[in-house]
């Protein structure tokens, strides 16, 4: 088949443009949970279950893996929030969708904000949460993160076809540095991609001062 101009056009005018490849990637909903506590609002944190094989004992908001059943990465969050601290859909309310994150790991990650009802008693699966607790929103406001730079190089495997490429192995990748932020309160530290979330949504609040 020759495709026509007329043809190309159909095919991509107007056409919902998405990640490139997205297809093989994982997709993950992740869902930073308000809650109201003696009249100041709080950040609610997960401690992942340390039977957990990844990430055992790390702090982390609720979610995880989008489902086929799923309506859509909202949906998603909102059902993995209510299964990991044992509330009911009703009790969730989604404000907004922050910025979604692409990982160096073939990943997709889906953040919304929100608030959990003040009066919902948290029932935690033990299987995934190992405790809950809570922050005031003010700490992350007035403790700005530390930062560290993580250093990302390409390296090729070894049935690489480098005499394909100019310069062969001497070719000059490129490489880039990666943020990670840390935030501390008493013995607990967010870093990673929960903390990166949390940067962003802190960011978002300053520029709507």
């Amino acid at each position: 088949m020759k495709p026509s101009l007329v043809d190309i056009h159909a095919r991509i005018n107007g056409r919902s443009v998405g990640v490139l490849g997205n297809e093989r990637f994982y997709k993950f909903a992740v869902f930073l949970p308000l809650i109201e506590r003696q009249g100041e609002l709080h950040v609610l944190f997960e401690v992942r279950a340390h039977t957990l094989r990844r990430q055992p004992g790390e702090v982390c908001f609720p979610g995880g893996k989008v489902d086929r059943h799923d309506r859509n990465p909202k949906n998603a969050a909102i059902r993995e929030t209510c299964e990991e601290l044992g509330i009911l859909e009703r009790e969730v309310s989604v404000m907004g969708e922050l910025d979604f994150l692409v990982t160096s790991f073939q990943s997709i990650v889906y953040p919304f904000a929100g608030i959990i009802n003040v009066a919902t008693e948290l029932s935690p699966n033990p299987d995934e949460v190992e405790e809950v607790f809570t922050v005031p929103l003010s700490h992350f406001i007035n403790n700005p993160p530390e930062r560290h730079d993580i250093r990302v190089h390409v390296k090729p495997d070894d049935s690489f076809p480098f005499h394909l490429i100019p310069n062969g192995e001497e070719y000059n990748w490129s490489s880039s540095n990666m943020p990670e932020f840390f935030y501390y309160y008493r013995d607990y530290v967010i870093w990673g991609m929960t903390a990166r979330i949390l940067y962003h949504f802190i960011q978002l609040l300053d520029e709507n001062k």
